[in-house]
């Protein structure tokens, strides 16, 4: 059987066992699919939203995990038809390796648990990666019998690709097209965040396009594109640059996520987390809500979560361009230390007004320790049989991927409680208590 007549990949042209997903988009299921998606394990990811607390600022946002991983499903399948038509692609990645490809992709996301990514950004004790927690839902269960019995595919198989460094050639180019510059994924994850937000900024790259002109890179161990996807390259990075931008690194998007990753950290201690990352999002906040009760996390929780949102607001805000010394003092440092911090700049901020500034009233929210990856992929030029960077040859790649992404849209910011901001602004120099905090911080 060749790749082109896998019975998922044949069926993209097929109307009959369809489910449709925003917008507008018709996902083939066969029988063996079916079984995947109706699973315990891969129906829970219905119960936890995509974007978690973006929804406070772009109400609409509450798309699920369920849908995201079908609409990458579907991107895995038409990537495949067209590399099928690869001469190269088709001589290395055999049959098998393209179903191991497909339910990779079905299932990159089993191991998300409700706002998974702000939890892991701060790196405490006892919480997994989430590529790791998907292994207790791979490895044994309805999942695994399924993939052993109705694909021939052992699980361990699935957990190496989605979670370890790849080795062979083959494994080289199936994570490239499930986590590279122009992945499955994130073809996805940007139209459909763009869609439900109600923002345009992800929407504006031609994907038909893109996936038309992919192939491999001069190695023959990853993608590449062709010259005729350029534009649509450059848009893409585009695209995930204002998404950043403008939704996930919105200001009042980081104010909840800070709000969130400090009450997480005054609570983490007395949580069962294995438990925990089970449960839907409305059971987790109902969790942390009762582990909380009156206490500060209490406080923060109900301004997220409670009958009325009350999210901190705005103090100071410093960005790599315009301060570039107060960011490179805050960004990328371990999360208990900014903690740390900002209840010595609670102090500080005492002082100055001459009367208690509580700890858990100011947030620090600076840029997690992980740099996002670079934009890096090749473009081909058959006429000359020449593969180049594709920053090499694009002005916009040069200026938005490979300067380092996360000084562009990800800034250093302190939030306070709202009771304090009318207070806050007799403070003359607030830079100034800033640096004195640091320069303690860093004794």
């Amino acid at each position: 059987m060749t790749i082109a007549e896998i019975p998922e990949v044949r069926c993209l042209d097929d109307r009959r066992g369809l489910i449709r997903i925003p917008p507008e988009i018709d996902v083939p299921l066969t029988d063996r699919v079916r079984q995947i998606i109706d699973t315990s394990e891969f129906r829970r990811l219905a119960s936890i939203s995509q974007l978690g607390l973006v929804s406070l600022v772009y109400p609409a946002a509450h798309h699920t995990r369920f849908e995201h991983s079908l609409g990458v499903y579907r991107i895995a399948l038409l990537y495949l038809r067209h590399l099928a038509n690869n001469d190269r692609f088709a001589a290395t990645i055999r049959r098998e390796d393209a179903e191991l490809f497909i339910v990779s992709s079905l299932l990159h996301d089993l191991g998300h648990w409700p706002f998974c990514h702000p939890i892991e950004d701060i790196h405490l004790p006892g919480v997994p990666e989430h590529e790791l927690f998907a292994n207790s839902f791979l490895l044994e269960g309805e999942i695994a019998d399924s993939l052993r019995d109705d694909w021939g595919i052992q699980p361990r198989d699935v957990v190496a690709l989605l979670s370890e460094k790849p080795r062979t050639t083959r494994t080289k180019i199936l994570h490239s097209m499930l986590s590279g510059p122009i992945d499955v994924d994130k073809m996805d994850y940007l139209g459909r965040d763009s869609l439900h937000a109600g923002v345009p900024y992800g929407r504006n790259f031609d994907q038909q396009r893109l996936i038309a002109s992919l192939t491999l890179n001069q190695s023959g161990d990853g993608l590449a594109i062709s010259e005729k996807g350029r534009t649509a390259a450059e848009m893409m990075v585009f695209a995930r640059y204002v998404m950043f931008s403008e939704v996930y690194w919105h200001h009042a998007v980081r104010c909840a996520t800070a709000m969130l990753q400090r009450a997480f950290f005054l609570l983490h201690a007395q949580l069962d987390l294995d438990l925990l990352f089970r449960t839907s999002e409305n059971e987790l906040i109902g969790r942390l809500r009762e582990a909380a009760g009156s206490s500060p996390a209490g406080e923060l929780l109900a301004g997220l979560f409670g009958p009325t949102r009350q999210l901190y607001k705005r103090y100071e805000e410093f960005s790599f361009l315009d301060d570039q010394v107060i960011y490179e003092r805050l960004a990328r440092r371990p999360y208990a230390w900014l903690v740390a911090c900002a209840e010595e700049f609670a102090i500080e901020l005492s002082r100055s007004l001459g009367r208690r500034v509580a700890p858990h009233q100011v947030l620090f929210d600076a840029p997690p320790v992980e740099l996002e990856v670079e934009f890096q992929v090749e473009v081909y030029s058959p006429k000359r049989d020449l593969y180049r960077p594709l920053g090499e040859v694009s002005p916009v790649v040069r200026t938005l991927a490979q300067t380092q992404f996360d000084h562009l849209v990800k800034r250093v910011r302190i939030f306070v409680h709202p009771d304090l901001r009318n207070d806050l602004q007799s403070i003359d120099d607030p830079n100034a208590l800033l640096h004195a905090t640091l320069d303690r911080m860093e004794a």
